[in-house]
């Protein structure tokens, strides 16, 4: 029998409860490894146990810590947002004081213009003026020396002086410390209208600048359309005879062009076919028709003028010159 097998069998004896236990190697060897076995279980888990409880405080760590971030970004959001309020505070209060800086300095430059002799009005200069004199025109502002020259508007006074039918514009200058410049802009006066025995002055654009006994040198436009009662210094006439008077200065330009406008006296537009021009020097009344081909009128005209000069006649080029009209001359019996 071998030393093994003698082992194997050998029986060892203990006591359990009181009483004896037989037991071999063999059973003691497994009990051996059980145990082993059992105590690396309970390694492992407590080794698995430690790392589980590790990764969950690491967890836990890291949430605490990003928590922590969290709310260390919005403090500094909040402190930042508190500082752009009080940014803005501190701007908008530095701007009103420069503001109530800016009005008290006014206010006082104001005050002092407006109290301090220096700026009184010392002289009144008025400019561009023929038709009316520089007297009437500051009367019409309503400005005086020794008048504060802060103390009118512009405006006002300009409006002031318009209500002069001879006025178109006004522009007012202040000079400081103590000159008003008054710059005008006049109607000229081209026609005149006879009217109740008197003669009104009208302008290029149909005003009416002055109704008087003296008549001027100017051409009288006869037939008129507007009613007397509505001829008024500073209206206008109406629509019928502005569009007369827009054909009246095409005749005008073209005959100006051609050396006559001077010598024209009277211009009768009764009749819108056939407008009618008297020239008292050359003893000739023209009946120039209507506006059409009014260059080659004026040829046939001065042509005529020439040859007839000092015969006392009528001029006829009031027919179609496309149509073969001749243009004739009548001698006044």
């Amino acid at each position: 029998m071998s030393k093994k097998q003698r082992k194997k069998e050998m029986n060892l004896y203990y006591f359990d409860n009181g009483q004896e236990q037989e037991e071999t190697i063999d059973d003691i060897v497994k009990r051996r490894k059980m145990r082993e076995r059992e105590k690396r279980i309970e390694q492992r888990k407590k080794q698995e146990f430690d790392e589980a409880f590790d990764f969950d405080t690491e967890t836990v760590i890291g949430m605490t810590n990003k928590n922590k971030i969290k709310k260390e970004e919005q403090r500094k959001k909040e402190f930042l947002k508190k500082q752009r309020k009080r940014n803005k505070l501190i701007k908008r209060i530095k701007l009103l004081l420069k503001i109530l800086v800016l009005v008290g300095i006014i206010a006082g430059a104001v005050v002092f213009a407006t109290c301090s002799p220096i700026f009184n009005i010392a002289d009144i200069e008025v400019l561009n003026n023929n038709r009316l004199s520089s007297e009437t025109i500051i009367s019409l502002s309503g400005i005086s020396k020794e008048q504060n020259i802060f103390s009118f508007i512009s405006a006002r006074v300009s409006d002031n002086i318009k209500q002069n039918a001879y006025i178109e514009d006004v522009k007012i200058k202040r000079i400081i410390p103590n000159k008003v410049q008054i710059e005008v802009q006049e109607r000229e006066p081209k026609f005149s209208i006879p009217v109740l025995g008197e003669f009104a002055y009208i302008n290029t654009q149909g005003y009416i600048l002055e109704i008087t006994q003296n008549e001027l040198n100017l051409p009288v436009i006869y037939g008129i359309n507007t009613p007397e009662d509505q001829i008024q210094v500073g209206s206008r006439v109406n629509e019928e005879d502005l569009g007369s008077l827009e054909t009246i200065l095409r005749i005008m330009s073209v005959m100006n062009d051609n050396s006559l406008s001077d010598k024209v006296t009277n211009i009768d537009i009764s009749d819108k076919n056939d407008y009618i021009i008297y020239m008292q020097d050359e003893k000739k009344t023209i009946h120039l028709g209507d506006a059409s081909n009014l260059n080659n009128k004026m040829l046939y005209i001065i042509e005529i003028l020439e040859k007839e000069k000092d015969v006392e006649g009528d001029i006829f080029v009031n027919g179609d010159l496309n149509n073969n009209f001749k243009v004739y001359f009548r001698e006044k019996v």
